[in-house]
C-alpha cells in the first residue's frame, strides 16, 4: 500500500495484513478516484468520512493532500490499531479521528455532516445494497457533498436517484452519489 501524492506521497506502508478482512483498494484504481476528486473538490477543505477504513489507505491520501479533518470508522482492532500506529508514524493525530466501531452503527449515531463520504466495504457484504441509502436517510451528507461506495460488478446503483457517475477500474467500481 502507498501514498500516491502530497506531502507523504510514495510512502509505502506493509500492514500486517494476514488474516485481515480487509480489500486495499488498488493503486490504479485509487489513483483514478483521486484524480476525478482532485478536479472537482477542494480536498484541503473537506470534512471527509472514510468508512470501512481498513488499513487507512483512503485517510492517509486525504491528509497527505491537505485534508486536515478525516473520521475513520472500522471495527477490526487490528485495522483500528494499525491506523493509529500509522497517524502517530505520520504525526497526524490532530487531523484524523478514529473509531472502532460497527459501520451501520456509526452511520445510525453520527450528527455529523461530511461534504466527502468513502466506503469501502467488504464485496460480500450483504448489506452494500443499503449503504447509499441509509447515508441520504440519515443526512450525513453536506447538501453540495459526495458520497463515494466502493464495490464490485455484483452491484449495481442505476435506479438510486441520488446516483450522478460510476467509473468502472477492473472489478473496482465507484459509484458516485449527490443530492
Amino acid at each position: 500500500m502507498r501514498i500516491i501524492s502530497g506531502k507523504f506521497g510514495g510512502r509505502r506502508f506493509y500492514p500486517p495484513a494476514k488474516n485481515w478482512p480487509t480489500r486495499p483498494t488498488t493503486d490504479y484504481a485509487k489513483e483514478g478516484l483521486f484524480n476525478i476528486i482532485h478536479n472537482n473538490l477542494d480536498i484541503e477543505s473537506l470534512k471527509v468520512l472514510d468508512l470501512f477504513g481498513g488499513t487507512g489507505n483512503h485517510s492517509y491520501e486525504f491528509i497527505s493532500r491537505g485534508c486536515t479533518d478525516v473520521t475513520y470508522v472500522d471495527k477490526f482492532r487490528g485495522c483500528v490499531t494499525f491506523v493509529k500506529k500509522t497517524a502517530k508514524e505520520l504525526d497526524i493525530e490532530s487531523n484524523i479521528s478514529i473509531f472502532k466501531m460497527d459501520v451501520f452503527k456509526f452511520i445510525e449515531r453520527s450528527k455529523q455532516k461530511y461534504d466527502y463520504i468513502f466506503a469501502g466495504p467488504p464485496y460480500p457484504l450483504p448489506t452494500i445494497p443499503l449503504i447509499p441509502d441509509l447515508i441520504f436517510e440519515k443526512e450525513l451528507l453536506q447538501p453540495d457533498g459526495w458520497f463515494v461506495l466502493e464495490h464490485n460488478p455484483n452491484h449495481s446503483f442505476q435506479n438510486n436517484p441520488h446516483l450522478f457517475d460510476v467509473r468502472n477500474y477492473g472489478t473496482t467500481i465507484f459509484s458516485f452519489f449527490s443530492y
